[in-house]
């Protein structure tokens, strides 16, 4: 297993890029073999990523919830000495048969959800629980006291949100304290900048920002952004590297407690993404990136 430089992720020193795991079992691309998937995972591990991100519902289908996070936890189980590695999950939102989707954060589901995610993560604490989405029926603060309690219960070691927008984070501060609140998980790559205010305000409390899709999608998406910003492929093409890793180069320079999590199906991706952490951008590369926004 690689080395790398390390970031907080709130009580976890973790590696600056994670691994989104969502694509071994849903997405716009062909779903892997679930030993592709497993080589994906130690692939990440031998390249020195630490976290690995996944979900309940990332499955194939509605009665198939938990799919994802059975495959990291064969992965964990079949690679060797793993005690330094962080699994975060989340849960909040609902999929059931006819593939109708919904948000449930009532402390009956939560917890139901919970313990569900132990069983499939063959586990007695989950690392990292993050609230999927905010279910806007309830109170956004009641429903953190519940995430609070199965912490205080020793099923949760930290606690994340996901989706949130200023406002909910600043209310999640206030339930779970400065020192409570781990993480934000939002959307943010060069395609989907609308979560920057909500990447600084994590950053003045010392919050863990995880952008989830930073490099804009998988697939296609993915490996067109040269053609839609063209200061990555410009950059790319000197420095000699993937334009995806000028990208998540580019995001780990927003802040020290951004950690990306691109999404991989197949070895290569992750190791190539994890080089990453070792592209330092010159002041005029990051000044030509943010100058193509304008």
């Amino acid at each position: 297993m690689a080395v790398m430089e390390t970031r907080k992720l709130g009580p976890f020193d973790v590696s600056p890029i994670g691994l989104g795991a969502m694509p071994f079992s849903m997405g716009a691309n062909e779903r892997p073999s679930r030993e592709q998937a497993i080589a994906t995972v130690h692939a990440a591990l031998d390249a020195g990523v630490t976290y690995i991100d996944t979900a309940d519902i990332y499955a194939p289908s509605w009665d198939t919830i938990g799919h994802n996070e059975e495959i990291i936890a064969a992965a964990l189980k079949s690679y060797g000495d793993t005690s330094d590695i962080v699994v975060g999950t989340k849960g909040g939102i609902t999929r059931s048969e006819g593939e109708v989707w919904g948000r449930d954060g009532s402390a009956s589901y939560i917890r139901g959800a919970v313990e569900a995610s132990l069983r499939a993560l063959d586990t007695d604490v989950i690392d990292l629980y993050q609230w999927h989405r905010p279910d806007r029926w309830l109170v956004y603060g009641e429903v953190l006291e519940t995430f609070k309690a199965l912490q205080q219960e020793g099923k949760v070691r930290a606690i994340g949100i996901s989706n949130a927008n200023v406002e909910e984070i600043e209310v999640a501060l206030q339930v779970l304290g400065e020192d409570g609140l781990a993480s934000v998980q939002n959307e943010f790559s060069p395609r989907f900048r609308l979560s920057r205010d909500e990447l600084e305000l994590c950053g003045q409390h010392q919050v863990a920002f995880l952008p989830w899709s930073p490099l804009g999608g998988t697939g296609a998406k993915s490996k067109d952004v040269g053609q839609a910003y063209p200061a990555f492929h410009k950059i790319s093409e000197n420095r000699q590297v993937s334009q995806q890793r000028v990208v998540l180069a580019w995001e780990l320079a927003l802040g020290d407690h951004v950690i990306p999590i691109p999404g991989a199906s197949r070895p290569a991706s992750i190791t190539d993404s994890a080089q990453a952490v070792s592209l330092a951008l010159t002041p005029q590369e990051l000044e030509l990136i943010e100058t193509q926004f304008c």
